[in-house]
Formats: structure tokens, C-alpha cells, sequence
């Protein structure tokens, strides 16, 4: 029976059923199959208990943030900075597609929002400033996937609810990892704009660097807020959601007066629909676990790889080599909600870091988004930048090598990711 389920399960992947509807039917076909009708009359007590759950209000709460911080202007004013800055070197509009990202991650935490904000924001402006229109759309789609690693992410939410791990100690975690993969592309941008002779404009003055920081500062307050709010234990990671949104509207309206109120049934609208699809994702994920225990799939995968190996450095190795599969295969938070119970029995039983492995396991899942054939950012930035699909692949190929040495760096290296939580206590 459980190799027809596994069957069924790729047959509807195949069809191209969302996964979410994926799981709940998988689960349901098995308790059928197996003789347990009687464990689906408590299926549906099992999927609400799946979101009781503090930290998971965060999630709706950050969406709005970033809805609110679209709308009052804040994201424009901080690639406009970041132009300022890096514009006049060669190949400086490159630079700031990164460094932006790097900013509009503290806001957004969705690659896949930043990667359709960013191409439309950024890959015409490259490309009629002289660079090729699939090298603009890859690095816009590039850096899109350091949104989810510099605090506050979504996907580290996730992860800490579903493992019992600090929220706090995750977004923490989170800045280094979040910083190498920045100078990490742009690093790659300098070596292929040496190589290929990338353009670049004009140095801004004194004066507008001036005007453009003071411009820009009220934006920082608000990732600055939640960072601080959190180190100092004002506030949870849920409750600096709250305050974020809070300093958007303020700062929005207020202060850039860019904020239009009746805008907001929309950007309620667009963040109930965004937060119904990942918490309903996480519910048919919490049914599809309960079969999975059910099976004693994690203790079977445990022994077998104890079996194999007690080395947490070879555990890591082939954990990295299977999550880059998956995340090929699987949307990320999909793969999320169903491997992290799966793995975290063998994470305790080799005394590896949560916080570490966390970090790791969320950042492979994210490189999914640049890998075909299902890597939903592909789709994305080729649909929004209007660049064929496969060119994109072969453009973006790089940085996805890049990408994966920046991982295998931290991922033999831990105190990159635990350095800044252990040195505040988390």
C-alpha cells in the first residue's frame, strides 16, 4: 500500500495538482487503503492544531508590512539609495539590484514577491542602460533568494514553528549567511564585469548622497525596530510584526505622505489571500506528517542513515545533495513542512545545531526557486522581465554555483550562522 501511495503522490504532482491539495488527498487515499477510516474522523482536529501557534501570526502580519511599505513608497527610496551609492561603478547598477535586495529583504521576506517587484523595477532600467536583458533578469532572480534569509523571513517562521525553535534565534541567524550571499554576487558581478566591460553612470554629488540618506532613513527605522526590538526582548518576533506595520503606516503617510488609505481594502485583501495559501499549505502538511508517523518514516530514515554514517559532517553533505533535489522538484515551503519532522529526530540524535540547521535546510530549499524544472522564480522574473526561459536558465547558471559554494561554506562553518545568536544569548 505504500508504495501505491508514493505512486499516486508523484501521479498528482505530475497532473500539476497544487501540492497542498496533494497532501490532504495522499493522506486521506492512505487512511482509506490501510484500513483506518476511524483516524479521519480526527483529521479535521489534527489540521486546526497545526495552527495553534503564536509565532505563525507573524506571517500575515510582515505580508501586510510589506504590502504597506510598497504602497508609502518606502521600497522605491531604498533602491533609489542604493543607485546613489553604487551607481557610478562599472557595472554598479548591477550592484544595486543586489544591495537592494539586500535591504527590501528586511521588508518583503518572499523571494518570489521580491523577484516580481524587483524585475519590474530593475530590468528595464539595466537594460537601457546597455546590459543584457537575461543577465539583468538573473541577477534580479539571484539575490531575490537573500529575501527569505535576512530577517524577517517567512520560511524561518515556519521552520521554528515546526521544529520548537527560537523565532528570534532564527532571524539572527539569518543576517551573516544573508551578507556573505550579497558580497558573494557581488563579487561575481565585478569578475563578469571585468570580463565582458558592463557600463556604468554617472557619480552622484555630494549634495544628492546627502538628500538621499536623509531620505532613506526613516525607511531603515522599521527592519531597525524589529532587529533591536527582538536583541533588546521588547518584543517577540510576533509582536515586532505588529510595531512594523505600525512604523509603515506612520513613516508612509506621515512622513513620505505617499500612503493613500483607501488602498488598504486591497492590501488587506492581497495579504488574507497570500496568508490563506501558506496556512492552508501548513495544515494539509500537518495531516501529511501525521501519516508519515504514522509509517515511522522518520524513524526508518533515521536508521538508515545512521547506518551509513554517525558523522554530522557527512549528514549535512547528504542532506544539502537531497534538498537541492527537492528543491528542483517542490516549492519550498511545501518541502518545508514536510521534511522538517522527518529530519529533526536525526538533527537531535547527532547533536547538530537547530538554529544551524535550520538556516541550512531553508536556504537549500530557497535555491529551488533558481533551478528548473520547477523553480517557481524562473517563472517569475522570465514572465515579468519578458526573457525566454531558457535563456534565463543558462543566464542565472552562475549564480547558482555561487550560490551553492556560499552554502557549502556555512555550512562546514556554523559559527557563520551562530555567531550572532550565541553572542546574544538566544
Amino acid at each position: 500500500m505504500t508504495f501505491l501511495t508514493i505512486a499516486l503522490f508523484i501521479l498528482l504532482l505530475i497532473m500539476g495538482i497544487p501540492i497542498s491539495m496533494v497532501l490532504g488527498i495522499i493522506t486521506v487515499i492512505y487512511f482509506l487503503l490501510n484500513g483506518q477510516a476511524l483516524l479521519l474522523e480526527s483529521t479535521p482536529l489534527r489540521m486546526f492544531s497545526g495552527l495553534e501557534n503564536f509565532g505563525l501570526l507573524a506571517i500575515p502580519l510582515f505580508m501586510l508590512m510589506g504590502e504597506i511599505m510598497n504602497e508609502g513608497g518606502i521600497t522605491t527610496r531604498l533602491v533609489n539609495f542604493a543607485k546613489l551609492l553604487l551607481g557610478h561603478f562599472r557595472g554598479g547598477l548591477a550592484y544595486v539590484t543586489v544591495v537592494a535586495n539586500m535591504f527590501l529583504a528586511s521588508i518583503l521576506g518572499s523571494a518570489n514577491a521580491q523577484a516580481a517587484m524587483m524585475s519590474k523595477v530593475m530590468v528595464p532600467q539595466m537594460e537601457k542602460e546597455g546590459y543584457k536583458r537575461e543577465f539583468a533578469g538573473a541577477i534580479t532572480l539571484a539575490s531575490s533568494i537573500i529575501a527569505p534569509i535576512i530577517p524577517p523571513s517567512m520560511i524561518f517562521i515556519i521552520y521554528g514553528t515546526l521544529s520548537s525553535t527560537s523565532i528570534g534565534a532564527m532571524f539572527m541567524a539569518g543576517i551573516l549567511p544573508g551578507i556573505l550571499y550579497g558580497i558573494a554576487f557581488i563579487l561575481m558581478i565585478a569578475y563578469m564585469g571585468y570580463k565582458q566591460g558592463f557600463p556604468k553612470s554617472e557619480r552622484a554629488s555630494f549634495r544628492e548622497i546627502v538628500r538621499g540618506t536623509i531620505k532613506m532613513l526613516p525607511a531603515l527605522l522599521i527592519p531597525l525596530t524589529v532587529v533591536v526590538g527582538i536583541l533588546t526582548g521588547v518584543f517577540t518576533a510576533t509582536e515586532s510584526a505588529a510595531i512594523a506595520c505600525l512604523l509603515a503606516i506612520i513613516v508612509g503617510s506621515v512622513i513620505y505622505r505617499e500612503l493613500d488609505f483607501k488602498k488598504f481594502p486591497k492590501m488587506l485583501i492581497n495579504t488574507v489571500t497570500n496568508t490563506a495559501t501558506v496556512t492552508f499549505l501548513i495544515i494539509m502538511a500537518n495531516i501529511f506528517g501525521w501519516m508519515i508517523a504514522f509509517e515511522q518514516i522518520p524513524q526508518l530514515l533515521a536508521d538508515l542513515i545512521l547506518n551509513i554514517t554517525e558523522s554530522p559532517w557527512v549528514f549535512l553533505l547528504l542532506v544539502n545533495v537531497l534538498l537541492l533535489i527537492v528543491g528542483m522538484l517542490l516549492d519550498g515551503i511545501a518541502a518545508l513542512v514536510i521534511l522538517v519532522p522527518v529530519f529533526m529526530p536525526l538533527v537531535q540524535a547527532l547533536q547538530i545545531d537547530p538554529v544551524h540547521f535550520g538556516v541550512l535546510i531553508c536556504i537549500n530549499l530557497t535555491l529551488g526557486l533558481l533551478t528548473p524544472p520547477v523553480g517557481t522564480g524562473l517563472f517569475i522574473v522570465s514572465s515579468m522581465a519578458e526573457v525566454k526561459f531558457e535563456t534565463l536558465v543558462k543566464a542565472v547558471f552562475p549564480f547558482i554555483i555561487v550560490s551553492i559554494v556560499v552554502l557549502m561554506i556555512i555550512t562546514y562553518i556554523p559559527q557563520l550562522v551562530l555567531f550572532i545568536p550565541d553572542a546574544l544569548g538566544f
